[in-house]
């Protein structure tokens, strides 16, 4: 069911989803949950579904891997009717992400992630390889994490070992009902930048619900704002939205500040980054120093064997080491490259350094953005917003 191709410099391994007429009722109720929604989502797009409470956009999310069985209607993946498709099947080619990661508390990590693989008949040696690829694209390290168990995690651990196990199958279409919903807002800044990081490599086709409209500009490709019975009120690019609502409803639910989220739409790999000075861990301080201050540069970013932050130590502080620390500062200011201008301001906030580090993929360093490059790129995202 999953193709992958490249469009556009980048690789998408989803498929198309398309639902005609799907509808839910419930007995006793006059109305319907979902009321004949038709939808096109193209393959590879992040799509997010927004709309206030018990507007059905939980129900229709559930019902693309009937967890929830439509009442009427028909859903394609691809090119395939699923909706009389046996359900546990289905849902064994559908990733599926909730709050808290949804882990099984008395299996290990591992465990945890090669479930769906094992019902799928995987040999152990692939299950195994495979949990090593999937911890290393979330940034865990297996060899520290993948026999542990969840209670041994911190939420935003927990949650990346969810999406983890979600991709698990490699599937082409992965559903993510409020994944983020229950961490606070720096773990929950930084899942957002590892899933923008994770969908920049492998392009599946996203379904996400969520009830706050910054993580949905943020997030999308797409977003759909839905009414009560998920009428679909509008679908379109965050941009379109946030310029032309299309109707009032919208623009409320958007709500003040819509000037503001523009600045949302703008990423930190649209400015233009810092080559900072790096060093490995181990490497001679003095040396480091000496490249450091013939550069004109203050601090100095510390990597490990894969190119990974691993400090941001000042030059002073390094000259009085005889080797460069691979002491990991659990507080180090970092923001991926599909991270946005408000994120590298609010993570700037906080460091000493009056900047930020920024990660490409595999989360190696790519630059270095400072307030001053991030101050500049609002003024002329303001300049055209007015313009």
């Amino acid at each position: 069911m999953s193709e992958t191709t490249v469009q556009d410099q980048r690789t998408v391994s989803g498929v198309a989803i398309r639902l005609e007429g799907v509808t839910k009722r419930y007995p006793g109720q006059q109305k319907p949950a979902v009321d004949a929604v038709d939808l096109e989502i193209a393959a590879g797009e992040t799509v997010m579904f927004v709309g206030p409470s018990g507007c059905g956009k939980t129900t229709l999310l559930k019902m693309l891997n009937r967890l929830i069985e439509p009442s009427g209607g028909k859903i394609f993946l691809g090119d395939e009717d699923v909706t009389g498709q046996d359900p546990d099947r289905l849902r064994r080619r559908i990733g599926y992400v909730i709050q808290a990661g949804g882990l099984f508390p008395h299996m290990t990590v591992g465990t945890n992630i090669g479930i769906v693989p094992g019902m799928l008949g995987w040999d152990k040696k692939k299950i195994a390889e495979r949990t090593d690829e999937l911890l290393d694209l979330v940034g865990l390290d297996p060899e520290v994490y993948r026999d542990r168990y969840p209670k041994e995690l911190s939420g935003g651990q927990q949650q990346r070992v969810g999406v983890a196990r979600a991709l698990a199958a490699d599937p082409p279409v992965l559903l993510m009902d409020e994944p983020f919903g229950a961490v606070d807002p720096i773990t929950r800044q930084r899942l957002q930048d590892e899933l923008l990081r994770i969908q920049e490599e492998l392009g599946k086709t996203i379904v996400f619900v969520t009830h706050d409209f910054d993580e949905a500009v943020k997030l999308g490709d797409k977003i759909v704002v839905f009414d009560v019975g998920a009428r679909v009120v509008q679908y379109d690019t965050p941009e379109a939205i946030l310029a032309e609502p299309a109707e009032d409803y919208v623009a409320d639910f958007v709500g003040a500040g819509a000037t503001l989220k523009q600045l949302t739409l703008t990423r930190v790999a649209d400015t233009e980054l810092h080559t900072p000075i790096t060093a490995q861990v181990g490497e001679d301080s003095a040396a480091v120093v000496a490249r450091a201050t013939e550069a004109g540069e203050q601090y100095v970013v510390v990597t490990d064997g894969r190119g990974r932050p691993v400090s941001w130590p000042s030059v002073a502080e390094l000259s009085r080491t005889t080797s460069v620390p691979g002491t990991r500062d659990d507080r180090l200011p970092v923001v991926g490259l599909r991270s946005t201008l408000n994120d590298a301001l609010d993570t700037m906030l906080a460091a000493s350094q009056g900047g930020v580090v920024v990660t490409g993929r595999r989360d190696s360093v790519a630059g270095v953005l400072v307030v001053e490059q991030v101050m500049a790129a609002i003024q002329a995202t303001r300049g055209e917003t007015r313009g």
